[in-house]
């Protein structure tokens, strides 16, 4: 049987006035690194392909895989940590990316490449699945949604700067050094952890029945399954961007990339819009966001025809989905307030795997039907994410109940 203690959602005891807000940016700054990481060969594989011989498709993998892994990694990785404080655990992983990262910058082959590339999901699974729910650890009760929002600035941050980052590093010094970059990025992102990280001793021994009897939790099942459909409606739709802003909205090649860049900022700038509203209703902003997205993707076959309207419609979507992470993972905090490392690790699982469905979604929905009908069915997973949440009142009221206790 396992033995466990109540989490508390902000920090309690002697040093309960101390914030470490140092320590949520560092936190913050591993998940940038970890979140870069996964995206990167994105805008290296027209030069990955012909290095190491092999196709463009395959090379994809190198994309895939740690994402599918990080999936797998993330509810795993607490589960045998037991009770190892988890400041030693961050570090330790923080370490893992560095070396993975340096091994892809070595590579000789593809097969060498991938092998590393597992290594890195190892590393995005197990640290987003701790980092993820730091927050409650750090700073007091009122304090945990703003810092909560910092954590996952990083997400957002990765998102705006992952693939352009890779294409810039890639095009300008090749491939090999954007992997060496990001393997000395690690090194920082492990100082700052080792420099601003207060020890953080187990609060549970996760076993697997603390860990997957999370599931009988109404609240998280719920936040769980909206995750699923939403952010693999959101990356059916989003794997495609660039032939949705090019042959739906008749937007010249060139301008692409700096349309994603303001969408990137604007989901950056949605993360913290949302965060600062978490304190007020946690189940209100994460039903604003759905319905939106759902709306918005909904409009884009009908009125995203035109450069202007089809842009506009993108930047609100990136607006609103920028703030998807902070809110649900919050709703997760408050879901499972007794065992928050358990459902943050089922749920940042959920998400990477989404991520993979998504997109393997999307193609075989653009391959078979249209790049219209992905949209349309991307529309309608995110709406199915808006009604399980807004037709699930007890889980709502759940979340709202311990949001209100602190």
């Amino acid at each position: 049987m396992v033995e466990t203690r109540a989490v508390v959602t902000g920090r309690s005891g002697p040093d309960a006035g101390r914030q470490r807000w140092g320590a949520a940016w560092a936190a913050m700054f591993g998940v940038f690194v970890l979140v870069v990481a996964e995206q990167l060969p994105i805008g290296l594989l027209t030069q990955i392909s012909p290095a190491l011989a092999v196709t463009e498709g395959l090379a994809g993998l190198s994309v895939t895989v740690p994402s599918i892994i990080a999936g797998v990694a993330a509810p795993l990785v607490p589960l045998v940590a037991g009770r190892l404080d988890r400041r030693i655990l961050l570090v330790a992983l923080m370490v893992l990316m560095s070396v993975a990262n340096v091994a892809s910058w070595l590579a000789p082959t593809f097969e060498v490449l991938l092998v590393s590339r597992v290594f890195v999901g190892i590393a995005i699974g197990g640290f987003w699945a701790i980092g993820g729910g730091l927050a409650v650890r750090l700073v007091s009760a009122e304090n945990v949604p703003k810092a909560t929002s910092i954590i996952f600035a990083g997400v957002a941050a990765a998102n705006v700067l992952g693939v352009p980052l890779g294409t810039i590093l890639g095009t300008g010094l090749g491939w090999r050094f954007a992997f060496a970059a990001l393997g000395v990025a690690a090194l920082v992102a492990l100082v700052g952890l080792i420099l601003l990280l207060p020890p953080l001793s187990a609060q549970t021994s996760i076993g697997p029945r603390l860990l997957f009897g999370q599931l009988g939790n109404r609240a998280v099942a719920v936040g769980l399954l909206a995750t699923l459909f939403c952010v693999a409606g959101h990356f059916a739709a989003f794997t495609f961007v660039g032939p949705i802003l090019r042959d739906i909205a008749g937007l010249p090649a060139a301008a692409v990339g700096p349309v994603l860049l303001v969408y990137g900022l604007l989901g950056l700038g949605g993360n913290f819009a949302a965060g600062s509203q978490l304190g007020r209703s946690v189940t209100g902003v994460v039903i604003s966001i759905l319905a939106v997205i759902g709306i918005v993707l909904g409009l884009v076959p009908v009125l995203g025809g035109q450069p202007v309207s089809g842009v506009v419609l993108l930047l609100v979507w990136g607006l609103f989905f920028g703030g998807l992470s902070v809110s649900m993972q919050t709703w997760m905090i408050k879901a499972a307030p007794a065992a928050v490392e358990a459902a943050t690790s089922l749920w940042v699982g959920v998400w990477n795997l989404s991520i993979g469905l998504g997109a393997l979604v999307g193609g075989v929905a653009i391959d078979r039907l249209s790049l219209a009908a992905t949209i349309w069915i991307a529309a309608v997973l995110t709406l199915i994410a808006f009604l399980l949440v807004v037709f699930t009142r007890p889980a709502r009221a759940a979340v709202e109940a311990r949001a209100a206790r602190g």
